[in-house]
Parts: C-alpha cells; structure tokens; sequence
C-alpha cells in the first residue's frame, strides 16, 4: 500500500486539485486502501475486464465463449 500511497499523495503534491468520481482498478487492495486515504470521496469500480474475467473463471470451458459474450452485451 506504501507505493499506491506515494503515487496519490504525489499527484496531490502536482497539482491534482479536485478528487475524482470513480477510480478504475483491477482489484489490489492497497490501490483501494491508499485511494481511501487520499481521497476519500472517490468511488472505486473494478475494471470490466477483471470482472468478466473472475466470473468466466467459475464457468465450464465450453461455456465461457458464450457467457463472455453475453457480459458484453450487457
């Protein structure tokens, strides 16, 4: 988390003035801890590509094609 922390701070430090709405990761923990530090207000979403992915990984082989299309569409 110490490194994710840095990087927030730092772009406080450059001039990051506003806090954003959403913040897009991929799921690391200290991403989102360091984010809740350093702006609290901003909504954190997992990335639709992780996402589609961990669900896939629960599916039969022969039915992700089909399933990974259908997240898609939606």
């Amino acid at each position: 988390m110490e490194s994710w922390n840095d990087i927030l701070l730092d772009l406080k430090k450059r001039g990051l003035q506003c806090e954003q709405a959403i913040a897009i990761g991929d799921g690391a923990l200290g991403f989102w801890k360091a984010l809740a530090e350093a702006f609290p207000s901003t909504r954190p979403q997992r990335c639709w590509v992780h996402k589609t992915n961990n669900v896939l990984n629960y599916l039969p082989k022969h039915k992700q094609p089909t399933a990974k299309s259908d997240l898609q569409d939606i």
